[in-house]
């Protein structure tokens, strides 16, 4: 522990901040981290890059009404730099860039606010943003904003993320088209003649090491020598875009690690931020903990990986903290400024349970108010989650004053559930909702059901990878989904023809392939395929209804169609129309956005005895095209009792 107190040197081009176990430089008045010295090491960033591209805020934006979702990079400069706190326990900085309209069409109409925190006896140091659009400003949109740190290549070899997601990594070096082969996109390369041998012949990719919000707390990269850790915590997903389930890159070969406030990976441009005329917005990002750890300062006994065991504990105590006391802006409240809601949560299906059933692990969160579902999303506002217990009970604290609805979804349950009156949490005070009970879609008794009803494709089969094309990491690993080129394999598999799936024969974890992609026909055209569900009806009532739920984990560019005992076009039942714009295949996901689908099959289409649905994925320009499966289920009339005859 150090006895010195904070201590703040402005200089004409830099500003220093210094507490003893760390030094931070920053670009005056950039506001750009140009230096971290630390545990003898003179800096810790990237020092071969110029000192705009060490340790940074940056954005994507658009002008209104242009297509696709990229846009204009921004390495967010400011233009004016203050001191906002200074004493010994605490300093403050702000950098600010402010807009006019003689920057119109030149800059993202926006004023930010980038701060920058040190605080007296702490190993690291803290940053957040406040971003603002007047009314009277032009309209724009937002792919991505995030902060970015760049660290030496030569020191930080050894990343982690979790503990079954760590590993010593490539040299970015090893990218460089003489050292690799670019596969079917950019960010993914077969490492041919790596400078380490040890890497030859795996496939990096940034992608792979993706992560849910609500997982995304702390990653980072370790330097052996001297054993140093440089992690990023993110101890609030209050701030981040689109709830707990968005997926955002972390750390990457660079060594880089990143903290992504917003981005459109794995939802496509349903995620961008849509700013009109007269729409004033104003929301804070952060603060998020840069954490520096050494085997000499409270870091572990010997061997450098415990770092990882240490910013882990450090993780759990930025998260308790939350939210934090010492945030100088008043855009930032305080615990006391904030509300907490509590209650209950029940499923009633009385096809699954005469009486109501205590939502045992449901996802409960406080969003801006919209439509069912509308929180996964939602971009602009601030969301709050919790999980619930195994009798239901949650509640949801440090909840910002505001209008909010309430949302749930349960893992074993299709939909999503909404209260519909508006909630607004008053600062200091609890709100109490009793019980709510979430009728989930249902209409008759279950026939058959393929999967779990839990927004992913992960219980399906996930093939081995091409062994060209691996990455050692996901070897044997419950995420086997993040290999490369997995999409390719369904055309080895199925090489004569489409998967055929039969009820009460097939077991959905070895003969349901995790995704509906396009089948290659040979070496740049695709098409679409039709997957088949083979099931047996002891009785079809011809007058009554079925009902056939959909829920989808992901779409691409693609149309799902569905066909009854006969795969003619003309007896087409229902399409999706064209959907999605994950792109979760190429992305080596599992899930991206949740969409369910009822489709009403009238009876008298059925058969007593064997019966086929025709599921067919019609788009085929794209390897990357295609559906990932959450749940299907067919459900009896209501008045029918499953395959009973009458």
């Amino acid at each position: 522990m150090s006895s010195w107190g904070v201590q703040l040197d402005v200089q004409d081009k830099y500003v220093v901040m210094d507490n003893g176990i760390l030094q931070v430089t920053i670009s005056n008045p950039d506001g750009i981290v140009t230096g971290i010295q630390y545990n003898g090491i003179d800096n810790l960033l990237a020092v071969e890059n110029p000192e705009a591209d060490r340790g940074y805020w940056d954005l994507v934006w658009n002008l209104a009404g242009r297509k696709g979702t990229k846009g204009k990079f921004d390495r967010i400069e400011a233009t004016r730099f203050e001191v906002i706190v200074e004493n010994e326990e605490q300093v403050e900085l702000s950098f600010t860039r402010m807009w006019d309209s003689s920057l119109e069409r030149e800059a993202v109409p926006l004023n930010i606010d980038k701060r920058f925190i040190m605080l007296r006896n702490s190993s690291g140091f803290y940053t957040y943003a406040i971003y603002e659009h007047l009314e009277e400003w032009p309209a724009f949109t937002l792919d991505r904003f995030r902060v970015a740190f760049k660290l030496r290549k030569d020191k930080f070899h050894y990343m982690a993320m979790a503990d079954n997601r760590q590993r010593y990594m490539p040299l970015p070096d090893d990218r460089l088209p003489y050292r690799s082969q670019t596969l079917a996109y950019p960010e993914a390369v077969l490492l041919v003649d790596p400078l380490e041998p040890e890497f030859r012949g795996e496939v990096d990719d940034k992608y792979q090491y993706s992560c849910e919000n609500k997982d995304n707390r702390v990653h980072g990269w370790i330097c052996n020598d001297p054993p140093v850790g440089f992690w990023q915590i993110t101890p609030s997903d209050e701030f981040r875009s689109a709830g707990p389930l968005k997926q955002n890159l972390t750390s990457h070969v660079g060594p880089t690690t990143l903290a992504v406030m917003h981005s459109v990976h794995y939802s496509g441009e349903d995620l961008l931020l849509k700013f009109g005329t007269s729409e004033p917005w104003k929301k804070v990002f952060g603060p998020i903990f840069i954490y520096l750890n050494s085997l000499s300062y409270g870091g572990g006994q010997g061997d450098p990986l415990s770092l990882w065991e240490d910013a882990k504990q450090q993780m759990t105590m930025e998260v308790q903290a939350w939210p934090y006391s010492f945030p100088a802006s008043e855009d930032f409240p305080l615990s006391d400024q904030r509300g907490n809601v509590s209650g209950r949560l029940l499923v009633k299906d009385s096809y699954v349970c005469a009486e109501n059933i205590p939502a045992n692990g449901a996802h409960v969160g406080l969003a801006p108010p919209g439509d069912v579902g509308s929180w996964q999303s939602e971009v602009k506002g601030y969301q709050f989650w919790t999980r619930t217990d195994k009798d239901g009970y949650f509640c949801i604290n440090n909840i910002r004053t505001g209008d909010y609805n309430l949302y749930a979804w349960v893992p074993g349950f299709i939909g999503d559930y909404r209260y519909d009156a508006i909630i607004t949490p008053d600062a200091g005070y609890d709100i109490y909702m009793g019980d709510l009970v979430y009728e989930p879609p249902r209409d008759g008794p279950t026939l058959w059901e393929i999967g779990v009803p839990d927004r992913t494709a992960a219980e399906f089969y996930v093939p081995d990878p091409n062994p060209k094309y691996t990455n050692k990491l996901y070897v044997n690993h419950p995420d086997r989904f993040r290999q490369y080129g997995l999409w390719e394999r369904y055309a080895e598999l199925y090489p004569d023809g489409d998967l055929v799936y039969t009820v009460g024969v097939s077991d959905y974890t070895k003969d349901w392939f995790f995704a509906q992609v396009t089948r290659k026909k040979d070496e740049n055209t695709y098409q679409g395929t039709t997957w088949q569900i083979k099931f047996k009806l002891d009785c079809a009532y011809e007058s009554e209804t079925y009902r056939l739920r959909l829920a989808l984990a992901t779409a691409h560019a693609s149309e799902l169609q569905v066909r009854v005992n006969d795969p003619d076009d003309a007896s087409l039942l229902f399409s999706t129309g064209q959907i999605g714009k994950d792109n979760t295949i190429a992305r080596h996901g599992i899930h991206g956005l949740y969409r369910l689908y009822s489709v009403d099959i009238p009876g008298n289409l059925l058969l007593e005895g064997d019966n086929t649905i025709f599921l067919t994925q019609t788009k085929g320009s794209s390897p990357f095209q295609g559906i990932m499966y959450d749940y299907i289920r067919l459900e009896g009339p209501a008045s029918s009792n499953g395959n009973k005859k009458p």
